[in-house]
């Protein structure tokens, strides 16, 4: 009899994550149609019913380089098809296009890895990133999961640079009932974050998100105030921040390579969100970071709403990128 109503409960809970798991990819289906539109529909079109010759394969190079995938991973999906193809493993144009997409969801499939929250407290999470990638708004999102979950979030206004960056997080902050850590009287990012873990630990939360000022990767010395936040904060915590997430608009490009290059060099980076993703017709700067940087992908965000953003799941980015398109 236990045995009986512990299968049907299993039974429910499999059917229950399936459902989730299907409305997960098609609430991205949506988000992402602009680069189904352009990536996917055009890719099809390429392949659909033409002969393997040297003219196929510089189309391929040719929309793979225009969609943002850059030089170095384009260069390893052609090479990788050459081989395959050269070895006869491919029958068809068709059956190259499903090695396609077999390559690019083995490359994402590298870069998940979900952020699990550890047990320290608190959990400190620092935001970095350059001005205008949405740090605000994803902060707010990040704090809004974790407290779905039971968490005790608070979120530090640490960028100091931008005018009514303190406001924009106080408001976000109050209209999702997040509390928010601020001094408007202090300049100085580092006192102010210096204060925050201090008012964190003694109000027992389970996590702390930092937002920081945003600064181009390329400015010596707003790096070296990076590092310098980094230094206070371990004077708390050693092994703290427990996350460095690197926050990256979708739209940039490739110049966002070097972003995540420039951030890693500075503060080794642990973590990697890429908003803005339903504003992209490209959108396989993605597969490029997946390809060329150990650095996990942790989430992705698809537009303003709060619910607007997910835990990086390949398969299901995979299946909603890929998918037919009238």
């Amino acid at each position: 009899m236990c045995m009986k109503i512990e299968e049907k409960t299993k039974k429910k809970q499999s059917n229950f994550l399936k459902k989730l798991n299907n409305k997960m990819i098609s609430n991205l289906k949506i988000n992402l149609i602009n680069s189904r539109k352009y990536f996917s529909k055009k890719l099809i079109n390429i392949f659909k019913s033409k002969k393997i010759d040297e003219k196929l394969f510089e189309e391929i190079e040719t929309h793979l380089l225009t969609s943002d995938i850059g030089v170095k991973t384009t260069q390893k999906i052609i090479n990788e098809l050459n081989f395959l193809n050269k070895n006869k493993k491919i029958k068809n144009s068709e059956n190259m296009y499903e090695h396609l997409k077999e390559k690019i969801s083995h490359m994402l499939l590298n870069a998940q890895e979900p952020l699990l929250i550890t047990e320290k407290f608190p959990f400190i999470i620092l935001i970095v990133g350059v001005n205008g990638v949405g740090k605000t708004t994803t902060i707010i999102k990040i704090a809004k999961k974790y407290k779905s979950e039971g968490k005790k979030v608070m979120v530090v206004a640490g960028d100091t640079f931008r005018a009514g960056a303190i406001d924009q997080l106080e408001i976000l902050g109050k209209n999702n009932k997040i509390p928010v850590i601020c001094d408007y009287k202090k300049s100085d990012a580092s006192s102010i974050i210096f204060t925050a873990i201090k008012n964190a630990k003694k109000n027992n939360a389970d996590v702390l998100i930092i937002d920081t000022a945003g600064r181009l990767h390329n400015k010596f010395h707003l790096m070296e105030e990076l590092k310098k936040i980094v230094k206070v904060i371990k004077k708390l915590d050693p092994s703290a921040p427990h996350e460095s997430m690197l926050i990256i608009d979708a739209n940039t490009g490739q110049n966002t390579l070097n972003q995540v290059e420039f951030f890693n060099n500075a503060i080794k980076i642990s973590g990697i969100t890429l908003t803005k993703l339903d504003g992209t017709s490209k959108g396989g700067i993605i597969i490029a970071i997946a390809d060329q940087f150990n650095i996990p992908i942790r989430y992705i965000g698809t537009g303003k709403d709060n619910n607007d953003i997910y835990k990086f799941k390949s398969y299901d980015f995979v299946q909603a990128l890929f998918s037919d398109i009238n």
